[in-house]
This record gives C-alpha cells, structure tokens and sequence, in this order.
C-alpha cells in the first residue's frame, strides 16, 4: 500500500483518467469492479467524476473531448510536473505535440495533454492542491504504465531526453523487446514494449487487484469483457474491457513475506 501526500519527482506516473460517452453507465461499471466511489468537480470543460476508494482519489472519469483518440477508449496517464508548461515546451522541441494546453484544473492541478515523438497519448499533472492519485499500488488503484509501441527506440529517445529516464533491459522477458525506464534515482516508473504489428503507439495502464480470477468474474458481470486470466513474471494478469471498449488490465501481484 501506499498513500501519497505530496507531488511527485519530475515523471512519476501520478494520475489517471478516462473519457467516456456515459458518465453514469462508466459509474456503475467502475464500482462494480473496483468498489470506487465518486465526487462531482465542475470544471471549465465540463464535470469531472472523481474516484475515490476509502475516500482518497484515485482516478477520474470526464466525457470525452477533442483530446481523446477518435474511435479508441484508453485510460491517460499523466506524468509529474512541477512546471507544466516548461515541460510543455521540452515535449514540443523533442518532437511530441500538444493536444491541450496547459491549464489549471480548478484548484488541483496545472494539466496538459500532449503525445510523444511516436504519437502517443500522456497528460502532464503540476499537482497544487492534488499531487494526483492519493492511494497507488494495492487492489483497485493504479499499479503502473507501459507503452506499447511499433517505433520504440525513438520513443526511448524521447522519453530519456525529456524526462532524463534511464533505459534498462529486463532479463526476466528475454523474448520480448521491453525496456525499464527509470528516474535518475534509480526509481522505476514504467516500461517500453516494442510491438512491431501494433497500428499505434499507446500507454496501457495496470491496475491492482488482490484476486485477478474474481475480478475477471466481475468484469463480464458487469458488461464488461475479459480474457482468461494468465501467470506472468511479476504475478497474475488478464486483460480486460469496459463497456466502452477501453482496454486495461489487471494484475494480482504475489504477496511479499
């Protein structure tokens, strides 16, 4: 478990969001799945849902907007700042583009949207009175993110130059073409997978579950739609959908003596 009460250093995966067609049908899904409870925050560019569990913040639901990829549902993850927009302005000059602006969410954070060198989607979180999601890493939060994508060495480029990640292999996937990246400090916040018949770069996000084979039960209950779930090197993991078609997945990690 972990409980975060402050921002984060320069790159840290820090939040999460989804756009969704239907608020209330993304609602009931996401507590039939995760337990989640919500808060309403009006903001600018319509209400934003957030998801708390035990009454922290964990994720957000909003409606779609012109930042979200035509025809595919993704969860965004966003990436500490503590300066949106010289970041902004580091991502544009590496080859990454804007999709939103910096803007201030309310009282809780400065935000931006942007893609990277190879197109893929990520937000940037200035946290001010929300350094982001408040419980990470135990069941139903945000666990980690990975980017999946068909050009991964320049989208290793773009992430070492920008965020001055270090790139590391992982001896544990010999087969797959998957690198660790990680803070200057040594902490790691993700990986990139090289998917050669991948159509599109794109950040897939993992959340934890304490029992991966009830949740996929509860998943298709809910409208959802699940592969088996699977042993992998890190635990037990099943890739799922929402009603809307947003693919995650979920992992049950083994239990640390």
């Amino acid at each position: 478990m972990s409980e975060i009460s402050s921002n984060q250093p320069f790159g840290t995966p820090t939040w999460v969001d989804l756009g969704v067609p239907d608020l209330d049908r993304a609602r009931e899904f996401y507590h039939a799945l995760f337990g989640w409870e919500y808060a309403q925050l009006p903001t600018a560019d319509g209400p934003l849902t957030l998801c708390l569990l035990r009454g922290r913040w964990v994720a957000a639901l909003r409606p779609r907007s012109a930042a979200d990829t035509a025809g595919e549902s993704w969860w965004l993850p966003y990436l500490a700042a503590d300066d949106c927009d010289g970041a902004v302005r580091r991502i544009t000059e590496s080859g990454g583009t804007v999709l939103a602006p910096p803007a201030d969410l309310a009282d809780l954070a400065r935000t931006a949207v942007v893609t990277d060198a190879v197109g893929a989607p990520f937000g940037l979180w200035q946290g001010h009175a929300l350094p982001g999601c408040e419980l990470v890493n135990e069941p139903c939060t945000l666990v980690r993110n990975d980017l999946s994508s068909p050009a991964p060495e320049p989208a290793r480029r773009f992430y070492a130059g920008v965020f001055g990640f270090t790139l590391d292999g992982n001896d544990a996937v010999p087969d797959l073409d998957f690198t660790f990246l990680r803070r200057p400090d040594g902490h790691e916040i993700g990986g990139i997978f090289g998917a050669p018949t991948a159509t599109a770069s794109r950040w897939q996000t993992v959340f934890e579950v304490a029992d991966t084979d009830e949740l996929v039960a509860r998943a298709r209950a809910a409208g959802g739609t699940a592969d088996d779930p699977e042993d992998a090197p890190y635990g037990r993991m099943a890739a799922l959908t929402d009603p809307f078609g947003t693919a995650f997945s979920v992992i049950t990690r083994p239990t640390v003596p």
